[in-house]
């Protein structure tokens, strides 16, 4: 073709080699040095002992210790609650400022995220004192017996209803974030005008493609209802990070064992889900 035309065949300019980005790999050095290096000289800490070397007593003592358990299962059993419950919250109601008053997204925002500027602190003590006050003014009334039933010690309600507002500004972006991504008004309407109800276009067409976003806002909310301190110790109740730091003074290897076991746990819940939502998305 080329001597038919009587012009030459163009080719491409060789390409220059590419050059390896030596900043990346050393931001990631850096970055797992970051997190590493705490991480092995707690393991290290946990199995050395002056006596007979390395040895892993401190995660056998896990088995025995008491309130290991149960303050395990009252964290899991909180973190389901609060998970269930701000979703449950916090997702209709963006869902009808979305679609019916635009206006109001602002005002949404700066409530949901207005719990990141309160200290805890502050917090937890407007907290002890609206609950202190309640029991007075509603001792004369069958309410009071509501209000004690949602401070019980085998699983405080009060706990739960703190924690939704700890969370309210990370679940808010999370579902933001989704739902940025996705045209809610057009599949809403295109989802009613072919006679689909409101639980089954929230269930069969809103969740599906906020896979991504619920598992973010449900691990954050778990993650922070695993490590909060400040507001179960307050109020006089015992979940897992008030536990481990009970036992820190008597055992402190059991301790950072215990706080070793709950990192993996945490990061083997977020790799199976984030594998489980990934698979879903391929299929």
């Amino acid at each position: 073709m080329a001597a038919l035309t009587g012009l030459e065949p163009v080719t491409a300019p060789p390409r220059a080699p590419s050059r390896p980005r030596l900043w990346r790999g050393a931001v990631f050095l850096l970055a797992a040095a970051y997190f590493l290096i705490p991480l092995g000289a707690s393991l290290w800490y946990t199995i050395d002992t002056p006596t007979t070397g390395v040895s892993f007593a401190a995660y056998g003592e896990l088995l025995t210790a008491e309130g290991f358990g149960s303050s395990l299962l009252l964290s899991m059993s909180l973190a389901v609650a609060t998970i269930v419950l701000a979703l449950l919250l916090t997702l209709p109601a963006m869902l009808a400022v979305r679609l019916s008053a635009p206006r109001l997204r602002p005002v949404m925002e700066v409530l949901c995220t207005l719990p990141l500027v309160v200290p805890p602190i502050t917090f937890v003590a407007g907290l002890t004192t609206s609950l202190r006050t309640g029991t007075d003014v509603l001792a004369p009334t069958p309410f009071w017996a509501t209000l004690i039933a949602v401070q019980n010690p085998a699983f405080p309600v009060v706990l739960v209803l703190a924690y939704v507002v700890l969370v309210l500004p990370f679940v808010y972006r999370s579902l933001d974030a989704g739902l940025r991504t996705m045209d809610v008004r057009t599949l809403v309407e295109a989802a009613r005008n072919l006679g689909a109800s409101w639980p089954h276009v929230l269930f069969r067409v809103i969740i599906p493609n906020l896979r991504s976003a619920l598992a973010s806002a449900s691990f954050l909310t778990l993650a922070l209802v695993l490590g909060e301190f400040t507001v179960a110790r307050l109020l006089g109740y015992q979940p897992f990070a008030v536990w481990i730091v009970t036992i820190s003074g008597s055992k402190g290897q059991v301790s950072v064992a215990v706080s070793i076991l709950s990192l993996l746990l945490i990061w083997l819940l977020l790799l199976a889900v984030s594998t489980a939502f990934s698979g879903k998305e391929r299929k």
